[in-house]
């Protein structure tokens, strides 16, 4: 039995370090909008975790924000009151506790006692007796039989399978209509993908080094992209070529829509590539290096001079990286004319929630009218600064219909300069890609984030 799962006395038993890290964590998530990686990470440091607790930690953690509706129901009818009414630092003990009970492997009465111990460090002792209570009542029934207990919808429709899959009914229907009546029957699958954690992927950096080198390494192969390796398992920030910057964390997704922009054909001079939105600096990085290789440089566009900062220390190293310009890309602070323009817009960060679970309940669909005002404004800025026969990769980490097409139309319609080309064959090897002329990448397909990518060309 392992040091987080050792039944103690109900007073003097000390809250083991895993769980109470995991309970800081989620806090932080909740309390102060914390991104729930960098908290983990910051953490675990504090607490000094062993290698197997650290990885406790990290399940309970993306468990509970993962399948947060799901507990919520469950806490909600077990309790007799809604979560809105809980403490929020009761709440938080009372969804580890009870994503420990049906959905890991922890033992019953481990779950329950490590819980109130914990509460009673978190909160005090009043509210010790009713997380036993509901932890006892929700250790009577399997995950599957709570869902057949709370569902009252109809099979199928969007209300029992944010229930069952745990997302916001709001983002089940988005992504219903992003994957469009061909693809709806995918819905389940592509929900279920959305709450497998995702493997860490590497983008070799060309001229510094290539996916053999990160194979060698140590790494494993990736499934489209020639420059991806899967890191092996540890720290990643230690493996050789990461540590080296020969390499960085990279989605698959994010290495094909950016060597999909390289590989674009352009007529005439091919001597100024533009990342207009370039933080964090995955995808500056190996567009600078895809641009070296023809004799092009590239040059970053970013609206925060910390990020910039951050960004020039990361990929400085790279050939072909001319540096980052701190400015707002909707007035980019570049002369006009440019070569290539990769666009990858904020968005409601849809697309990677499996990677960033707590994006699900912290999204509203009020965000997305603001949004698609920015994206648009960016896109119409890319297209200005592009020369003719240039191209401008728009690109997001949203299926949203309204950040993804309808920006595209709504931009494209107001010009006469501008045409829409068929991304398809920028992808090579890549299936599953649609009708065109956009591109969009999928979790339950591709194994990658969930990404979408036009090409536009300057007439």
């Amino acid at each position: 039995m392992s040091s987080h799962e050792r039944a103690r006395g109900p007073r003097e038993a000390p809250v083991d370090a895993a769980r109470r890290a995991a309970y800081d964590v989620l806090h932080e998530v909740g309390s102060a909008d914390a991104y729930a990686n960098l908290a983990l990470s910051q953490i675990q440091r504090s607490h000094e975790l062993s290698v197997r607790d650290a990885g406790f930690c990290t399940e309970v953690v993306n468990g509970t924000l993962r399948y947060r509706g799901l507990l919520d129901a469950v806490i909600a009818e077990a309790s007799g009151r809604p979560t809105d009414k809980l403490d929020p630092r009761v709440l938080d003990v009372l969804r580890m506790g009870t994503y420990q009970l049906l959905l890991m492997d922890t033992d019953a009465y481990a779950a329950v006692d490590t819980s109130v111990n914990l509460v009673r460090s978190v909160a005090g002792e009043a509210p010790a007796g009713l997380v036993n209570a509901v932890l006892r009542k929700v250790s009577t029934r399997t995950d599957q039989q709570w869902l057949k207990k709370l569902s009252a919808q109809q099979p199928g429709s969007d209300e029992q399978l944010a229930l069952e899959f745990s997302h916001p009914t709001w983002i089940v229907s988005a992504l219903r209509d992003a994957l469009g009546p061909k693809r709806a029957d995918q819905l389940p699958a592509l929900l279920a993908a959305n709450n497998q954690p995702p493997s860490v992927t590497l983008a070799a950096r060309p001229g510094l080094s290539t996916a053999d080198d990160l194979l060698a390494a140590g790494a494993s192969p990736g499934r489209w992209s020639p420059y991806a390796a899967v890191a092996p398992r540890g720290p990643v920030g230690s493996f050789p070529p990461v540590r080296d910057r020969r390499a960085g964390v990279q989605d698959e997704g994010s290495q094909l829509v950016t060597a999909a922009l390289a590989h674009a054909e352009v007529e005439g001079a091919d001597t100024t590539w533009v990342d207009l939105c370039a933080g964090p600096g995955g995808k500056v990085a190996l567009l600078s290096a895809l641009g070296a290789l023809r004799g092009a440089s590239t040059v970053g566009v970013e609206l925060h001079p910390h990020r910039a900062e951050l960004i020039v220390n990361s990929v400085s190293r790279v050939p072909g990286f001319a540096g980052v310009v701190v400015g707002d890309s909707r007035q980019p602070p570049i002369r006009p004319g440019v070569d290539r323009v990769l666009l990858d817009v904020p968005c409601t960060g849809l697309g990677v929630v499996r990677r960033r679970p707590e994006l699900r309940w912290r999204r509203t669909p009020s965000d997305v009218p603001a949004l698609k005002k920015l994206q648009t404004q960016l896109l119409t800025a890319a297209l200005d600064l592009v020369r003719p026969g240039g191209v401008v990769a728009y690109v997001t980490c949203s299926p949203h219909i309204a950040e993804t097409e309808l920006v595209v139309s709504s931009v494209v319609r107001r010009r006469d300069d501008v045409v829409v080309e068929d991304s398809r064959g920028l992808f090579p090897g890549v299936t599953d890609l649609g009708d065109g002329p956009n591109v969009r990448l999928w979790p339950h397909l591709h194994g990658t984030d969930g990404m979408f990518f036009s090409l536009m060309r300057r007439r």
